[in-house]
């Protein structure tokens, strides 16, 4: 029931991160505070599919 997706910063756009999650327990989308490679600081990450 656990569904794969990657994580995408909002700040440059780059999908740096892949993540789960049981759809059942948490329909919304997810958004976390993640530290982004390319902008060389923590960042917010939404997620795509």
């Amino acid at each position: 029931m656990r569904e794969s997706f990657m994580l995408k910063c909002t700040v440059c756009g780059e999908e740096n991160y892949l993540a789960s999650k049981n759809r059942r327990t948490k329909p919304e989308k997810m958004e976390l505070k993640k530290f982004c490679s390319r902008c060389n600081k923590p960042t917010v990450h939404k997620e795509r599919k």
